[in-house]
């Protein structure tokens, strides 16, 4: 855009400012009234497998967050030569649900317990079987649970539940508030209230009563608000730790927090009936907004919510980019022995279209990539497996369409629960995140293993934090009365650009040839866990 107007726009505050707390990058994105983006800043970042626990530790989050918004500060710099004093809406996201207890005293009782963790089998299998409701074990009540069926000490002492987004929302504002969307990955809300379902605390609690805690299940959770909702303002507090040298003001409008899986939303222009969209990372979800409840409880689908409040219809996988991710990584070491030093997103797109190359059902190879456990195939662990039979054909095209493939299987499994079991329809799906940087490739096997088209937005590699940055603007800039959808259909999205990719017949016989010896390939990696 005209660097001038964007200089204009970031001195006089006409902006709207997203910052998203991702499983390997912290990442901030500043977009104008015409939902451009001006800058961006990031930080980089990995998850730990300690005692068994995957966890970020809390010395690493706000560090993380205020190196990520000096490098936004710096782009702006750099860009239109005047310091990021300002904005005119913040909003913050995170990866979703998990488990962040805090006492009286705001003091952390329990190292932050992500997504990733396969560890709530016992409770989410209970609260599911009450509650007539599936609850995923990412879900920040099933660890709740967990604990107290653990006798863990801390229990005893919470005062606040909160994700990773409500977290940083509470530091930045002192609000205990929570986007509807990312409540709904704490516990279920009602679709007519757009809040916690009462029907449910109320069972729930009398469960929780028999262990005589002092508080409540509702009293610890946070109040639920719904998009363009005023969620408090940033605090002097709150500018101090984002920005330590003082130059960002308090006093900025703030929306109300959502997880990653709102903002996939939002990014995508996917927040009204039957649309659809495909979050791929190092984890990978495909949400579809319903039009109708689904015929019954199914343990591999989660039910959640838009950030307006809409039923939606989650299959949520652990697993997508992080083995492939190593295996790329190995090339490069590989490259470097022979003293070749390539661009790492060279690297990943040459590789990427090599898989164009090979067989459509990759040869006879057979890769596996779980790294954590997977609840859609009941898996609590994981371990990253490549085989193949004798006469398969190695080339290098069919490894990479084998690990491409791989990063699909499990959420092919998931929708096709909603898709071809419950006849759910989706009239478009969108792909977002770093599995569909390379045009063409990613969005076509996502078509392939859906079987239906799929579109890629030019703001597809922005993802998260450019959708948290939309529902920022939405709650500065919206019309009275006008709805999140309408705002992104009409405003947002209008003149967008997008690639789509039909599938191939071809692509979809291959693909389903690939997943039979996928799910017969599980056997395997039951056993390496069992053995390795």
């Amino acid at each position: 855009m005209d660097q001038e107007n964007g200089r204009q726009a970031i001195m006089s505050g006409e902006t709207a400012l997203g910052i998203e707390l991702g499983s390997t990058r912290i990442k901030a994105v500043l977009i104008d009234r015409a939902h451009r983006v001006l800058a961006s800043g990031s930080f980089g970042w990995e998850n730990r497998l300690e005692d068994g626990i995957w966890t970020y530790h809390e010395s690493e989050i706000l560090p993380g967050v205020q190196a990520c918004y000096a490098d936004l500060a710096r782009d702006v710099k750099a860009r239109y030569g005047v310091p990021l004093e300002t904005a005119g809406a913040l909003g913050v996201s995170g990866m979703m649900h998990g488990y962040l207890p805090f006492d009286r005293d705001g003091r952390q009782l329990a190292p932050f317990r992500t997504w990733r963790n396969t560890i709530t089998g016992e409770a989410a299998g209970k609260m599911t079987a009450l509650l007539d409701f599936n609850i995923p074990q990412r879900w920040s009540t099933a660890h709740l649970f967990q604990a107290v069926l653990n006798g863990e000490e801390h229990v005893g002492r919470i005062a606040y539940l909160t994700t990773l987004a409500g977290f940083l929302h509470w530091r930045l504002t002192g609000k205990k508030v929570m986007g509807v969307g990312e409540a709904a990955g704490m516990f279920p809300i009602d679709s007519r209230t757009h809040d916690f379902d009462r029907e449910k605390l109320a069972k729930m609690q009398s469960v929780l009563d028999e262990y005589h805690f002092d508080w409540t299940l509702r009293g610890i959770l946070p109040t639920v608000l719904t998009a363009g909702e005023d969620a408090g303002t940033l605090t002097r507090e709150g500018a101090l730790l984002l920005d330590p040298t003082g130059t960002l003001r308090p006093g900025i409008p703030m929306c109300p927090p959502e997880g990653d899986a709102g903002t996939g939303m939002t990014a995508t222009n996917a927040v009204a009936e039957r649309t659809g969209n495909v979050s791929a990372g190092t984890s990978i979800f495909g949400m579809i907004v319903l039009e109708r409840p689904l015929s019954r409880v199914y343990p591999e689908i989660d039910l959640v919510t838009t950030p307006s409040g809409h039923a939606v219809a989650m299959a949520h996988c652990n697993n997508c980019t992080s083995d492939l991710d190593g295996w790329v990584g190995l090339f490069s070491e590989c490259l470097g022995a022979f003293g070749c030093a390539p661009d790492k997103g060279k690297l990943y797109e040459t590789l990427f279209r090599a898989s164009l190359d090979g067989e459509k059902d990759a040869g006879g190879l057979m890769a596996c990539n779980y790294l954590s456990g997977e609840h859609v195939t009941h898996f609590t662990e994981g371990r990253p497996l490549f085989a193949r039979t004798p006469n398969a054909e190695m080339t290098l095209a069919n490894f990479m369409r084998a690990q491409l493939y791989a990063a699909l299987a499990t959420l092919k499994t998931g929708l096709d629960l909603l898709i071809r079991q419950e006849g759910v329809r989706v009239d478009h799906m969108l792909g977002h995140g770093g599995f569909f940087k390379t045009p063409g490739v990613g969005q076509r096997y996502l078509a392939a293993a859906i079987g239906a088209p799929v579109s890629v937005m030019e703001t597809a590699g922005e993802g998260g934090p450019y959708g948290m940055a939309l529902l920022a603007a939405y709650r500065l800039w919206r019309a009275e009365g006008e709805k999140l959808e309408t705002y992104l259909d009409k405003r947002v999205f209008a003149g967008a650009k997008c690639t789509t990719v039909e599938p191939d017949a071809a692509d979809i016989a291959g693909f389903e040839a690939f997943m039979e010896r996928y799910t017969r390939a599980l056997a395997v990696e039951r056993a390496a866990v069992e053995n390795i």
